[in-house]
């Protein structure tokens, strides 16, 4: 796909046109005059000018009422909507510096302003800001930050405030490949940790020449920089490692990061989330946007609405510039961005990997002993026993030992286990003893019993299992339950969510590769019924939505692939992110998971087990069958998945939200810690 072309200016706030600051200093004066004040009046002139006309607004203030306008609108404003807009008015150095002034003010010292401010600045920021602290406090910079802070975390913010980092574009892979060894002798392979080494490259490199550092180290130490930080520094100093390390990855991805965390969750971070709309305003919050949207599924502009009030909110949409969840506000490089992620999964050979294999030494009859032992006698059941047996074989070898168990005692494994265990462990042990076919036919069954559909259960399996599957828990569903599948979805859900079920447990998909003449047809079918082609479409709505469906369902997953691609070239959307927001209910949410499902299956699987367990209360329900069903196929690349995406290893989470016996099985099956 070209490149698409977009504006070289990526702030969201520009020069206004036709600009009188006279005309505007009286405005304000008028704002401010008699009772109370003009708040509107005064957010939308402030948040419409340039950092630089604001300062000309100042001058030709003074020189009219012989008054200072920041005093005045202290005076005249409180609280945060006061911080904002008092901040906007002053030159960004001198905006920077205020905050770091702030930062070392009082008892304690806000580390994170400070990380977050020197991390992120260029050299030219960099300097400007240390003249207009000097300027403005008559104190020289350096020597605050050593008096505030201590050990290494000092040390490295020394090196930034001399604003020397490196800006050569031209990059020596000899040197890439001794600082990427150097990195990983200082952390990895050292009993204890050289500091002064991770502090020089990191201090010093070029943007360039650390993106190159950072992708030889993974080579190197099979993990990123990150993770290394993570195990090797600690306190502030390794939160400020981290930051430069995101900075010089990607700075709008930096920013987007804590824009988001300084919004989610209870209460908001006010200083973060003003200080970041003040000094990325007129330099990059375009491309902030972008990354946000793409990143968290959701504007930047939709979180602010809904996380702020007042003229305070006011002020911050305006900064912010626009809303990119509204009808064609979705930005070209987003598109770009999702283009790009089709084309990644389209050429990714990912070796698709389970944590539990067949246990060497395997002997059916000595393990169904243990098993009867486990659960015989006086002295209760031995659940580790149970465990170390039937979470660490594989699936087949499980049903080797049911047979055996009946042979050898004349009694069924699996009544003897639901009588001696309850709970969710008893549950969890169960589903593993069942052939992967006749749990997840049981899964969709429990899913449509009772008051109520658990439609999430359904579009999980039924838009994950490939057509040998979806083949095997037809006929697991037909023995089981004398009913087949088809019927008991007929009966148990309607509309298009039920046509879009029942297509799927056809299971019917073509497993061939891509048709790149047939992939643009189909994109311009699923543009059409999403309403956002500028092509004209078929007429008949129920034609084209029965063939929209049958894409989706029917489609290889090669195919589809190119097909969501041809759909970004043809519309300049995201085809998930436009299923979203034309879609209703569960219907959308079945369309989404195939979708990612198509894109990158781990990764589906990953975001349902965060949400699993994400929040007040563990979704056991979810967390059972997800971690039961994948344990022989790619549980290792949900792993994988997780950790990059959350930050945080399956284990860990597991190991947080869940307890006993059932946290011992589920981080056996887990297979281990990243």
């Amino acid at each position: 796909m070209a490149p698409l072309q977009g504006a070289r200016y990526r702030g969201s706030v520009k020069d206004f046109p036709n600009f009188d600051p006279d005309q505007d200093a009286e405005a304000l004066y008028k704002s401010m005059k008699g009772l109370g004040s003009d708040k509107e009046a005064i957010l939308d002139l402030i948040t419409s000018r340039s950092n630089r006309q604001r300062q000309e607004i100042t001058q030709a203030y003074k020189q009219i009422y012989g008054k200072d306008l920041i005093d005045d609108l202290k005076y005249e404003l409180t609280g945060k909507f006061e911080r904002l807009i008092v901040g906007l008015m002053r030159p960004l150095a001198y905006f920077d510096a205020k905050e770091i002034k702030d930062s070392l003010a009082g008892i304690g010292t806000d580390e994170k302003c400070l990380i977050e401010i020197l991390a992120s600045r260029t050299n030219e920021q960099i300097h400007a800001l240390v003249a207009a602290y000097k300027d403005a406090y008559d104190r020289d910079l350096e020597p605050d930050v050593l008096g505030d802070t201590t050990g290494h975390f000092k040390k490295m913010l020394v090196v930034l405030l001399q604003g020397e980092r490196e800006e050569d574009d031209v990059v020596s892979e000899d040197l890439v490949e001794q600082d990427a060894k150097d990195l990983f002798e200082a952390g990895e392979q050292k009993w204890g940790t050289d500091e002064a080494q991770f502090i020089f490259i990191l201090g010093n490199r070029s943007r360039m020449h650390l993106q190159l550092v950072f992708d030889a180290y993974k080579n190197l130490a099979g993990k990123q920089i990150e993770e290394s930080i993570k195990n090797e520094l600690s306190g502030d100093f390794q939160k400020l490692m981290l930051a430069v390390v995101q900075c010089m990855r990607s700075t709008k991805d930096y920013f987007a990061k804590r824009l988001y965390k300084s919004m989610k969750g209870m209460g908001t971070a006010d200083n973060t989330l003003i200080r970041i709309m003040v000094s990325r305003s007129e330099l990059d919050m375009m491309d902030i946007r972008e990354a946000f949207r793409t990143k968290y599924e959701k504007s930047l502009y939709s979180m602010i609405k809904n996380d702020t009030s007042g003229e305070y909110k006011k002020a911050l949409l305006k900064l912010c510039g626009g809303d990119d969840d509204a009808a064609g506000e979705f930005f070209p490089e987003a598109a770009q961005v999702a283009y790009q992620r089709w084309e990644l999964s389209a050429a990714a050979r990912v070796e698709l990997k389970g944590t539990v294999s067949p246990a060497s030494d395997f002997v059916a009859d000595d393990d169904a002993k243990v098993l009867r032992k486990a659960m015989k006698g006086f002295a209760g059941t031995d659940e580790d026993a149970i465990i170390n047996i039937v979470c660490f074989r594989s699936n087949a070898q499980r049903q080797e030992i049911r047979k055996d168990f009946k042979k050898h005692f004349g009694r069924d494994l699996m009544a003897d286990l639901k009588s001696e265990l309850s709970g969710t462990v008893g549950k969890l042990i169960l589903g593993l003893m069942m052939t992967p076919a006749q749990f997840d036919a049981k899964q969709l069954k429990k899913a449509m019993e009772g008051a109520g559909t658990e439609e999430k259960t359904l579009i999980e399996i039924l838009a994950t299992r490939n057509n040998q599957e979806i083949q095997a828990i037809n006929e697991a569903f037909q023995e089981a339950f004398n009913k087949s599948l088809e019927d008991s979805l007929t009966s148990d859900t309607s509309g298009h969510f039920r046509r879009v079920l029942i297509s799927l447990a056809v299971g019917n998909r073509d497993e061939g590769d891509e048709d790149r003449a047939k992939a643009l047809e189909d994109a311009k079918v699923i543009a059409d019924v999403l309403e956002i082609s500028d092509a004209g479409g078929d007429s008949d709505s129920s034609s084209m939505e029965t063939r929209f469906m049958s894409i989706l369902c029917t489609r290889s997953y090669p195919h589809l692939r190119r097909v969501f691609q041809e759909f970004i070239k043809l519309t300049n959307h995201d085809v998930e992110h436009t299923i979203k927001k034309e879609m209703k209910g569960d219907f959308k949410d079945a369309l989404v998971a195939i979708v990612k499902s198509v894109q990158n299956k781990p990764a589906f699987f990953a975001e349902r087990l965060r949400k699993a367990m994400k929040g007040a209360g563990t979704d056991e329900k979810t967390l059972t069958r997800i971690l039961i069903s994948r344990s022989e196929v790619d549980l290792l690349n949900i792993r994988q998945e997780f950790k990059e995406a959350y930050e945080k290893s399956l284990h860990h989470c597991i190991e947080s939200e869940t307890s006993g016996d059932y946290r011992k099985a589920l981080l056996a099956l887990c297979g281990g810690d990243d």
